[in-house]
């Protein structure tokens, strides 16, 4: 897959240090993805929730951290909408991101 704009994620990484790890862990798996439906998704991320409109939420180091993309699973392309603490995720409305 390829992940659009990954310099979202190194920014939030720097912002918060403690997403730094996890955060590149889920790019390295990402990356060497090659999903095609949300089972293929849910082998690497059994916890991923899609929640409509192409957008998938992943818990990111035990649920600290919420992540928010859309990923069109044709053109094999992840876009990155949201990265945030469990608490900035709640205030947001992820159909909309």
């Amino acid at each position: 897959m390829r992940v659009v704009t990954p310099r979202r994620l190194k920014e939030y990484a720097e912002k918060e240090p403690l997403s730094k790890v996890p955060l590149l862990h889920w790019y390295e798996i990402v990356r060497h993805a090659n999903w095609s439906s949300i089972h293929d998704i849910r082998q690497d991320f059994n916890s991923v929730d899609y929640v409509g409109n192409h957008r998938y939420v992943f818990n990111i180091k035990g649920n600290d951290y919420r992540l928010v993309v859309i990923i069109i699973l044709v053109s094999k392309k992840v876009y990155i909408r949201f990265i945030g603490a469990h608490e900035e995720y709640n205030k947001i409305n992820v159909k909309e991101i």
